[in-house]
């Protein structure tokens, strides 16, 4: 009966103390998956220069790499939790993740960094202490290297012998050991995976004092290692001594047989060398993905490969192949990026640093993701957010996110200048920015020769603004909008008018067909048909003056200039045969492309124009104008948006009668502004500012301009965005940004960034780099019914215009 309780007794005790390890089990799995899950995942890149003339020194190198030691060395100070909340609580020693990998998916080569979560402030401070040039970047969602059908292979890294004796560094191998690890990985393809990850975690107290131990023995007290090691057992300092010394004393045995005296300084060297510099625990585990076994077998041999230089005379890593539980183990193991104590090893922060560091410069290997340009704080004098004119983008320096806008009205008169290579996002920053305007009531007109932008505009227009908006969409046959080029109001506007079609036409066309002779007689057939102000004529009347004596003598009626008059009764009308053919095919034929279309006729043939762009910008107005080259014709698209911004410019002149102070700002954005501008550019970027007229120019690519032009805009504007444009053009555009950023940050900057200097409080900031906000939706419908309704409002049906300007120019007759 005593027994059968003793038996009872012992079996209740047994099963409740497997019941509470069961329990504790449970809870240390479960805190170590939360603890996995409490962890913050970075991506670190640095700007991608192109190769220096002279190679890199070794030391300079060293040098660049050894930053990465004082990385590590703030891990160091992670606390411990004690051996009871480790044991029976699962609270983990706190740890930091580096990975290098190549995800599924894509080539590149990416760099991350997972901490816990309380340390997410610091360590973006922390690199960018060691290298300002640094981008880091935090990942909310992780990267995956695994293929759903894939294969996976893995293994970890232990080392060959003992611990404290060290492998091969970066300060004893000829190259960057991280060339090799990114070289192999430099050879999968797409749809293969692989990574390297070395996850570390701070000793413990005891380990690091046994092994500052030992070193004082060696040094300082000028012991033998075979007396250290005794010492340090019989004070119980080092419970792994005992275990590790004969190893210590005779390895390699068959090099000590013939040299012990110099096999033995050999190792107290080593043992220096490893455990003068700070330790830390680490988990090495190389994982390779593919479609079949044997080539995720071939990628995963590749990477151990790569590890083979790290072999010392002492010491070095040896690859263990996991399989079957084990492998599925490694695999939760890296993904949850657990730290294995099976797996541990001791590595000093120069050898962590050999295996690992942050990609820089002089490494040659294809694939690695460089950051696309250096980051640089926002100027100081940025205004806060809710006291800006017009948002730009968004700034990020450091973690800190900050909204970019202009701090005055003055600093946007200045004039803003955006160049980039097409698809880089410059289309995101002027949506955006004509948003702004939109909905803080500004007068805005859109010159778009692509008609996207125009259509987004109108699906940011604000419902209370409608009425506000004037269309201009010539391929619209069906109501078709009125523009005179010939219309004026003062004499300047009449000369100024003239001297821009000239110059129009000379744009348009080649310079051999384009000589002295075409601008005297298009100088006079002009003169002629603009002598009567409230009767002008237009661009289809300039065949028919030519051609139409009696409209020719009717026009003359109304010029005073003798020149003029000269021209047509003596100079035209005494032209006779071959000559007078010449000269009317040479000039007809320049307007003639334009007149026989009818399109064009119907838009350029009306006498009066169906806006007046002085009262869009007096009334603070939305003028857009879709010249959509697919719908319109290129040639057709550059004469009328030449057209429209000379007559843009003429109402602004037009300003000089109004008081300064009473100018209403109106803002001029122009897409690919090259195709709608001349030389007399010069003139708006200098004058507009005083009459507000405010632009915004936009383009892809230096070569576009002329060198007036371009010197003109790059002379006079405040304001300059670049996003990511070619080699040429960095070249040309690196002095405007030095010395904060050099022409490799223009030629490598990511989509959607750009590089901004732009006016504040009227001084020019240095520059810095934004992002572009993703621009919003809009309602598209609502801009439809918009377009409609400006349309019925400033069209006229085109059996009417067409009855009208056969009527005027009696082109059935000529």
């Amino acid at each position: 009966m005593v027994l059968f309780f003793i038996i009872l007794i012992t079996s209740l005790l047994t099963a409740g103390l497997v019941f509470v390890l069961v329990l504790l089990k449970n809870k240390y799995e479960l805190t170590r998956l939360g603890q996995s899950l409490q962890m913050t995942l970075f991506y670190i890149a640095f700007p991608r220069y192109e190769k220096q003339e002279t190679p890199r020194t070794k030391e300079i190198i060293q040098q660049s790499i050894e930053g990465m030691e004082q990385v590590l060395a703030r891990f160091l100070y992670l606390k411990r939790p004690n051996i009871l909340k480790q044991l029976f609580l699962g609270e983990e020693v706190p740890r930091v993740v580096l990975e290098v990998a190549s995800e599924v998916g894509g080539p590149d080569i990416s760099f991350y960094v997972a901490v816990p979560d309380y340390l997410e402030s610091g360590l973006e401070k922390n690199v960018q202490a060691v290298y300002p040039q640094a981008m880091v970047q935090k990942i909310p969602q992780d990267y995956t290297v695994f293929e759903p059908k894939g294969k996976t292979m893995a293994s970890t890294l232990y080392l060959q012998n003992d611990f404290f004796f060290p492998i091969q560094t970066y300060k004893t191998l000829e190259t960057d050991p991280l060339s090799g690890i990114v070289n192999a990985l430099s050879k999968i393809t797409e749809e293969e995976g692989a990574a390297v990850q070395v996850i570390l975690r701070p000793c413990s107290f005891n380990l690091k004092k046994s092994a500052e131990k030992l070193l004082h023995n060696i040094t300082r007290e000028g012991k033998s290692i075979e007396s250290a090691l005794k010492e340090s057992q019989r004070s119980k300092v080092m419970d792994w001594s005992a275990e590790f010394g004969k190893a210590l004393i005779s390895k390699p045995k068959d090099e000590t047989q013939n040299q012990p005296q110099e096999q033995s300084e050999m190792n107290v060297e080593a043992i220096k060398s490893k455990i003068r510099k700070p330790i830390m625990e680490a988990n090495v585990r190389i994982l390779a993905v593919a479609s079949e076994d044997i080539r995720a077998k071939e990628i995963l041999g590749h990477l151990e490969d790569a590890f083979s230089q790290y072999i010392s005379v002492v010491n070095g890593f040896v690859a263990k192949t996991a399989k079957r539980k084990l492998l599925k183990k490694l695999i939760y193991n890296f993904t949850f990026r657990n730290f294995n104590k099976a797996e541990r090893i001791i590595l000093n922060l120069e050898e962590i640093a050999s295996v690992y560091h942050f990609p820089l410069p002089h490494i040659s290997a294809a694939h690695i993701k460089w950051a696309g340009a250096k980051e640089s704080a926002p100027p100081s004098e940025m205004p806060k957010e809710t006291a800006g004119f017009n948002v730009l983008g968004k700034a990020i320096f450091r973690g800190d996110e900050k909204l970019i806008s202009f701090s005055t009205r003055d600093d946007r008169r200045r004039h803003f200048y955006i160049i980039g290579q097409t698809g880089v996002g410059k289309s995101s920053l002027l949506k955006e920015m004509i948003r702004h305007d939109l909905e803080n009531g500004e007068g805005v007109a859109v010159i778009d020769p692509n008609g996207d932008l125009v259509e987004d505009t109108l699906a940011n227009i604000p419902k209370e603004r409608a009425e506000d908006v004037v269309l201009f969409e010539p391929f619209d046959l069906q109501r078709p909008l009125g523009l005179n080029m010939l219309e004026w109001k003062t004499p300047e506007q009449k000369d100024f008018a003239i001297s821009e079609m000239i110059t129009i036409f000379s744009k348009l066309f080649p310079p051999e067909i384009i000589g002295p002779m075409f601008e005297h007689y298009m100088r006079n057939a002009m003169l002629a048909l603009m002598a009567d102000k409230d009767n002008p004529g237009t661009l289809v009347d300039i065949p028919r003056i030519f051609m139409d004596k009696d409209f020719m003598e009717e026009k003359l009626m109304s010029v005073d200039d003798p020149l003029v008059k000269s021209f047509w009764q003596k100079e035209w009308s005494t032209a006779t045969g071959q000559t007078k053919s010449d000269m009317l095919g040479y000039v007809v034929s320049k307007v003639g492309r334009f007149v026989e279309n009818e399109m064009m006729r119907n838009i350029i043939g009306q006498a009066k124009s169906s806006f007046d762009l002085g009262e869009i910008m007096d009334q603070k107005k939305i003028f857009l104008a879709n010249l959509s080259k697919g719908q319109t014709g290129e040639m057709n698209s550059s004469l009328l948006g030449l057209i429209l911004v000379s007559k843009m410019q003429i109402a602004a002149f037009r300003r000089a009668n109004i008081p300064q102070e009473n100018r209403q700002d109106f803002y001029l954005y122009i897409d690919e502004f090259q195709n709608f501008t001349t030389d007399s550019i010069a003139i708006i970027l200098s004058e507009a500012r005083k009459y507000r007229l405010n632009l915004i120019l936009a383009h892809q690519f230096m070569p576009q301009l002329t060198e007036q032009i371009r010197n003109a805009v790059i002379g006079n504007v405040g304001s300059i965005a670049t996003f990511r444009v070619g080699a040429d053009d960095a070249e040309f555009l690196e002095k405007q940004f030095e010395p904060e950023f050099s022409k490799f940050d223009l030629l490598n900057i990511d989509n959607f960034n750009f590089i901004l200097k732009m006016m504040l409080n009227n001084k020019v900031s240095r520059p810095f780099r934004a992002i572009a906000i993703k621009p919003k939706e809009g309602n598209h419908q609502l801009g439809q019914s918009i377009k409609q309704f400006a349309k019925l409002k400033y069209g006229r049906a085109k059996e009417e215009v067409s009855r009208e300007i056969q009527d005027r120019a009696r082109l059935g007759s000529l």
